[in-house]
């Protein structure tokens, strides 16, 4: 009696499975996530599940997952889907709608794992609707912090940082004594061409701008590492998650990437998160927040460590980071102009239509451009303003992309 008394106080005591849906389930961050979420199936129950074009993976994940709806951005698309899915009772959507939908599904958790511009719509409609996200999607906050803030705000929404040096300073920040906080410390990689000259680099093919030496990530994300841009988008991320002015925000190079970044104190003191190179703990810390959750990643054995060393960006080299501080600081327009000139500079580079130091160029020349363009527009108080102002962007950097090098 005493036994079965114990029983139901323990079943009464553990949580209920969380409702989760993954936008972008198909992509490095997703897949991740879907692995965490298999091995913990009774924790978990799948809502959605949405990818670009990839219908066998996603098929294969909504089945193994269970999931009640999975959608494809590609909405030509739909009928593979839909066929790949017969008899399973998993609904089936595509196009932006489908994204939206996916967004829009009562999952109390949604990771936010769409890469570029194109994750803004449903992540938007997780927020609207109050759910925790975890935010893995970059470009969101670079793109419409102060929409997708506002839409946080007025919605009960929770962001949860995925990004592994956002995720490092969520875990750092003591949200209780934010007054003490001096500065956040991101550190980077260098990417594959930390140690290159500026020669070398202009006849760096895609293969090795692909080729990170310490995370395996997806072409779009591995170039971004490649020209430090992703440390730009990274700051200006940073800025909107954690209020931060963009001088109390430094970058600096960490080639083991063994710590994931810090926060400075202003005793002096500096508290940073380590961990091996696998995305699978920030994920997890955010899948299970406020819980912790195991998961099958390397443990550091300090023992066994190299040397851990620090060096500043070269900001000739990289000239990514100082674009990126100049869009945060005119603010407006000039973040969504230097993310929409990025992807289509970063596309025409991985299909050999520029060469890599061009990625910057073009970027530099469309973000001075389209910035006096819009200067004296009013901010953009909504996805409509800045869907325009996207489009824009992209065709007059693939005008620049197609006149070559």
């Amino acid at each position: 009696m005493e036994l079965s008394r114990k029983l139901a106080r323990a079943q009464a005591a553990s949580p209920r499975p969380r409702h989760v849906t993954i936008l972008g389930s198909t992509g490095s961050v997703g897949c991740n996530t879907v692995d965490l979420i298999a091995g913990a199936p009774e924790a978990f129950q799948v809502e959605a599940l949405t990818a670009h074009s990839n219908v066998g993976l996603l098929a294969k994940q909504a089945r193994r997952l269970g999931a009640r709806l999975a959608a494809v951005a590609d909405d030509t698309r739909y009928a593979a889907l839909k066929e790949a899915l017969a008899g399973t009772g998993i609904e089936a959507a595509a196009g932006r709608s489908g994204l939206i939908a996916a967004g829009e599904r009562p999952a109390e958790w949604v990771m936010a794992a769409i890469v570029g511009f194109a994750g803004l719509p449903p992540t938007l409609a997780a927020a609207r609707r109050g759910a925790t996200i975890a935010l893995a999607n970059k470009e969101a906050l670079v793109c419409a912090g102060t929409v997708l803030l506002n839409a946080v705000r007025n919605g009960g929404a929770r962001l949860l940082p995925v990004d592994s040096e956002h995720n490092a300073i969520f875990q750092c920040l003591d949200e209780g004594n934010r007054e003490a906080v001096e500065r956040l410390i991101l550190t980077a990689s260098g990417g594959p061409f930390r140690t290159w000259t500026l020669e070398q680099m202009a006849h760096a093919s895609p293969a090795q701008a692909v080729a990170h030496p310490n995370w395996d990530m997806g072409a779009k994300i591995s170039v971004d590492s490649a020209t430090m841009m992703n440390k730009g988008l990274e700051l200006i991320e940073a800025h909107h998650l954690f209020d931060m002015p963009e001088d109390r925000i430094e970058i600096v190079v960490h080639p083991q990437s063994v710590i994931h970044s810090m926060v400075a104190y202003a005793d002096g003191s500096v508290v940073a998160q380590l961990g091996d190179q696998d995305m699978r703990v920030p994920i997890a810390h955010a899948l299970a927040w406020p819980r912790r959750m195991r998961t099958p990643a390397a443990r550091l054995d300090f023992a066994k460590l190299s040397a851990l060393t620090f060096e500043a960006p070269d900001p000739i080299r990289f000239p990514a980071l100082r674009l990126a501080r100049e869009a945060l600081r005119v603010g407006g327009y000039a973040p969504i102009i230097l993310n929409s000139a990025n992807e289509i500079a970063v596309s025409s580079y991985l299909d050999s239509e520029i060469g890599f130091l061009d990625i910057a160029r073009i970027v530099e020349d469309v973000l001075n451009r389209m910035t006096r363009r819009f200067e004296s527009r009013a901010a953009p108080s909504g996805f409509d303003d800045i869907h325009a102002v996207d489009e824009q962007v992209r065709a007059e950097a693939r005008l620049m992309c197609s006149a070559g090098r």
